[in-house]
Order: C-alpha cells, then structure tokens, then sequence
C-alpha cells in the first residue's frame, strides 16, 4: 500500500519524524525517506515502512521483510523495538497508528496546498479521481490512493503530502456517526464537498437524516473562510446548507437546480462518455467527461466548482475531464470474445447501495447492445442497510423496468426480495451466493449481450467478473480503447 512520491524533495528526514512523533531512533537510517507505506509486499526503497497492527494481521511480524526489501526505516513500538532493530533502522514510537496520524499532522502543518476534501453516499473515489486530474492541470496536486478514506488511510495519505504540493486532495468516508469529524480535523480542508446523502449504512442510522448530519461533519473541519460544496438536486440539500452554515462556510451548490452556482444546461451522454455544457459561477463552460453515466455529470459540476473555489482555472480543469476513466470494479469495461462474437462487460463489483445500483442500471440501460444482444444485470446483495435492506432490495425492480433490462440474475438473500419482485421475463436466475450464480451466469450469456456485475464487496461479486476473465478470451479494455482514441 504504498505510493510513488512523484515530487522532487525527500518526503521526510528521520529527525523530522522523530519530532513530528516523539518517537526514538535505533539504528542509522542512511538519509531522506522518499515515501510511505503499511504494506511489505509493496514497500519501496529508501521508504518509510509503519508496522501498523491491523484486523487480521500485525505489521511487526514483517519488519523484516519490509526492511530487507529496501525500507529505509521502519516505525514499531516498544514491544517490538528490540527484535525489530536487528533487521535494520527503526523509530520507536508509543503506538505506531497513533505515529502515522501524528505524521499526517505533521505533513498538513507544513504544507502551503490548497486542500479539498469529499464525502457522499455516492461517488467519492470518481470524484476525488476527477478533482485530481482537474487540479493536476494547474499544479502539483497529492491525493489519495484507491479507497484511503478511512481512520489509517486519511492519515497515511497525509502522511504522504510533499511539501512541494500545491493542491491536496482527500476522501473522507464512513459507515457510523462521529468517524468523518476526527479524519477532517487531521486534513482540515478548504473546500469541502458532499457528493450527495442516500439511504446507506442504515443499519447504523436511525434515519436517512441522521446520515446527512453524518455527512455534514465534514465542515466542522473547513479552514476559517472555507468553502462547502453541496448537492443542490438532493434532497438534504437545505439541511446540509444549513449545517455549513453553522460552521462559517461559505455554501456553494452545484447540480440541475435553476440556483446551482454550478448549473447544467445540456448534456449529452453517450456510450462511453458524456459532453455537458454547464455554467460555473457565471462562467459557461463545455467539456467531456471520459466515461458514461448521468451520475458522472453531476458530480463534475462539483468537481469544477470546487476547483475553481481552491484556486485552479476553470477550463484547465474542464478540459482535464477528458482524461477521467472508470477505476476497476467502479465502471471498467472490456471487451470478452465469446464462439459468435463479442460480450461487453462493465465492472461495477467493488461495491454498491440503492443509488449506486440505480446509477449502474441506467448506465446499462444507454449501454448499446451487439446483434441479437441483450442487458444483463448480474446483482449482489447491498449490504449495511438493516431492516429495509429486502424493501430497498426490491424497489430495485422498477429501475431495471426503467432501464430495459433484459435479464437480472441475482445473488444473495437479500437480492431474492428483488428476483421474487422481478417479472418472469426479467429473470434470469438467483443462488445464495456470487460462486453458486457463475454457472447459470455463464450457460446465459451469449455474443452481442452487455453484462454488468455490481455488488456491495463483501457480495464477492468480483469473483463473477473473474470467472469470465477466465471463460472468454479478453479482446480489449473499452477504456483502454477510448482513452488512446
């Protein structure tokens, strides 16, 4: 879990760590530490390895490795101090997470960027993906890596912001009340934004409110005179407002609503992109956005607020749009070649709610098929959404309706609420787990079709999108294919 430090400086100086930590150094650490990591598998040379204590596994047990793979320092506790400085230079600190959240602090005190944090129930990993493209054209921009968004990765990507870096850009989640407000006082950002509030996580909520007043911790971390960016179209929009508000931020919005600061005005959606015309704080502005999907568009209205309120210009960033492409697992494509002719699959297994799964179907629905092609939808059980989980299971059926959905194959308990509500012409078939589905799954596809495989990750429904890896013979990746055109 480590990532390349892309600046010219060193990243750290063992005393700097010292101080920033409180910690002891053993050992003679051979100079500059160039990046961060908690991960031995990964660990770069000359990097700074946190032997951080995880659900599963303990990071002590691989200072070794870490150490010998070119780690130019390693970060233990007291327990372990004398075992682990056999194998090298070490830091010895009180309690090595506490450490990297002290780093992190560190790095945010020094640094001069320009700082955007996001949240949502939806899309923070594609927006914080858009944001840094959108600010990488103005200037140097960190942000962080896949999902870090939460009590170790928003440290950790903290902990890796060059002092060099103009702009900083941080996703911040959570499944329970009082976990966004520790992680935005480590970052504290300028711009905030809320992608939107949706019915997530409702086992730990009382209600879709209580989610939104979740959400809105965000802005209790803002820098004095910051910007929180809402979602005029949600329906929490007034209650978001008016948290900001209480915070002393600035409020801007972005979406349809005739008031957006960020308003669109056309869009265009195509099958693996959209062109949107949109006006930006008074400002007109077109561009493309290099993958499908309204929900997209909506959230690059964001983006490009965001951007220009932290500094960047406007069309610099707009135009940077054009580079954004699904992550795996969050809307990827490729092309599979099955006996007659090509299957088109979208990835969307890496992890799913009521609104995101709404979002995947309607995308399949403008997706084109081939010849004698069909839309499948393979779905996995949404998880996380306590007594309502069957209901909003179900109410699944009439987005797949909406979109003309072909088949729906289902996999899970919770998803036989939707297959039971499904028609029988819709149907494709249902089995208790994402391992048993893979036959009928793979008997029912056929040359022209486009399937796509969502589901909350610990469905496993990436296990499907694996299976037909392995079954058909990869022809190219859409994505791949788009972005060189």
């Amino acid at each position: 879990m480590s990532a390349p430090n892309t600046f010219a400086e060193p990243l750290w100086t063992p005393p700097e760590l010292a101080l920033a930590t409180a910690g002891r150094l053993l050992g003679r650490p051979d100079g500059a530490l160039t990046g961060v990591s908690i991960d031995s598998r990964t660990v770069g040379r000359g990097e700074l390895f946190f032997a951080i204590k995880g659900d599963v596994h303990d990071g002590h047990k691989f200072v070794g490795d870490a150490l010998g793979r070119g780690a130019g320092l390693a970060v233990v506790d007291e327990a372990h101090a004398q075992e682990a400085s056999a194998h090298g230079p070490v830091l010895v600190v009180k309690d090595v997470l506490e450490a990297l959240v002290a780093t992190g602090i560190a790095a945010r005190a020094r640094s001069r960027a320009r700082i955007v944090a996001v949240t949502g129930s939806v899309g923070k990993t594609s927006t914080k993906e858009a944001l840094r493209l959108a600010l990488a054209e103005d200037g140097q921009t960190h942000a962080s890596a896949a999902s870090y968004n939460n009590h170790w990765g928003v440290p950790l990507t903290l902990a890796r912001l060059p002092k060099s870096a103009a702009y900083g850009v941080f996703e911040i989640g959570m499944n329970h009340p009082d976990e966004i407000r520790p992680l935005v006082k480590m970052v504290r950002p300028h711009v905030a934004m809320v992608t939107n509030v949706e019915p997530v996580h409702l086992e730990a909520f009382p209600s879709v409110e209580a989610i939104a007043d979740a959400k809105a911790e965000i802005f209790e971390g803002l820098q004095r005179g910051g910007h929180a960016v809402v979602n005029r179209d949600n329906v929490h929009y007034e209650r978001l407002k008016a948290a900001a508000i209480a915070c002393g931020a600035a409020v801007w919005s972005f979406g349809e609503h005739v008031s957006a600061d960020a308003r669109l005005d056309r869009v265009a959606l195509k099958e693996t992109s959209s062109c949107v015309a949109a006006t930006v704080l008074g400002e007109a502005v077109t561009f493309k956005i290099g993958a499908p999907g309204r929900h997209l568009v909506q959230n690059a209205l964001g983006v490009l607020l965001a951007a220009k309120l932290a500094g960047a210009d406007l069309a610099l960033a707009a135009l940077a749009l054009a580079k954004f492409s699904a992550p795996a697992g969050r809307g990827s494509r490729f092309q599979l070649q099955a006996p007659a002719g090509s299957i088109l699959v979208i990835d969307e297994s890496y992890n799913a709610n009521p609104a995101s799964m709404r979002s995947a179907l309607a995308l399949l629905g403008q997706t084109p098929v081939g010849p004698n092609g069909r839309r499948i939808a393979a779905l996995g059980d949404m998880l996380e959404l306590g007594e309502t989980g069957p209901e909003l299971h179900a109410k699944l059926a009439e987005a797949a309706a909406a979109a003309r959905i072909d088949l729906v194959y289902c996999a899970g308990p919770l998803m036989r609420s939707l297959y039971d509500a499904l028609p029988a012409s819709r149907r494709g078939a249902w089995a208790k787990s994402a391992a048993d589905l893979e036959s009928a799954l793979m008997g029912g596809a056929r040359a022209g079709d486009v399937l796509m495989v969502k589901g909350s990750n610990s469905s496993r429904m990436g296990g499907l999108v694996a299976a037909l890896r392995d079954r058909y013979a990869p022809i190219s990746s859409v994505d791949e294919t788009v972005a060189a055109g």
